[in-house]
């Protein structure tokens, strides 16, 4: 069993200034040796149609086929359904009351894995289903200014929708401050729909998984399926 996380007043009135929280140490070293081995199981699972979604990418070191990230886990690996329940707990603290999963991933990085330009993950059309999410990330590898950790823009979710189906453009960006956190393993962050963020791309020998689990109010419904 995966310890639940517990958020401070501290962190959570950061989150409620900043559109995010990062956690230190959320998860100790027996709970992420044993998150690892699920994030290894998943990656070991066979593509079948009807079942998780495996997306990929050429690599930028040597054109090889890398998996870019996994979706929809939970309904197929009965351990990352157990984790989605216990960081329903965090993300219901930042909401004020009961969520639902709306989506989860991984996201590989691996060497030669590109990156992410400066987007609101609102952009991708959640707007349609809730007014707002909060991701809750999990730091499986640690992650670097070198192998493209976390960027996010403080305080600058609170402007709204700035963009659709795109990346954010320089003029959207122009007024932004990028802030680069390095995580270790077991490290969390928590941050909201339309909080900007991106990542430089993966140079290195090492792989930089991250997973994510995003939930909406339980008053606006249920709409992983969807």
């Amino acid at each position: 069993m995966v310890t639940t996380p517990v958020l401070t007043d501290t962190q959570i009135a950061d989150f409620e200034r900043d559109g995010y929280v990062v956690v230190p140490g959320a998860f100790g070293p027996d709970d992420m040796a044993v998150i690892e081995r699920w994030a290894h199981e998943v990656e070991a699972l066979p593509e079948e149609p009807g079942r998780h979604w495996v997306f990929h990418e050429k690599s930028r070191l040597d054109d090889s086929d890398l998996i870019n990230r996994i979706e929809y886990i939970a309904p197929y690996h009965d351990g990352f359904a157990e984790l989605t329940q216990l960081l329903e707990a965090p993300a219901a603290q930042l909401f004020g009351e009961d969520v639902s999963l709306f989506k989860e991933k991984i996201n590989f990085k691996m060497p030669g894995g590109g990156g992410f330009e400066p987007h609101q993950d609102s952009q991708a059309g959640w707007g349609d289903y809730a007014s707002n999410f909060v991701n809750v990330m999990i730091c499986i590898d640690e992650a670097t200014i070198e192998n493209g950790c976390l960027e996010l823009a403080p305080g600058q979710n609170r402007r709204g929708l700035l963009r659709g189906m795109e990346p954010l453009t320089d003029q959207d960006t122009r007024d932004m401050k990028f802030v680069t956190y390095p995580t270790k393993p077991g490290d969390m962050v928590l941050f909201d729909a339309y909080a900007p963020h991106r990542s430089e791309p993966n140079p290195t020998n090492h792989t930089r998984r991250m997973y994510f689990a995003t939930y909406n109010k339980a008053s606006e419904g249920y709409h992983l399926d969807q």
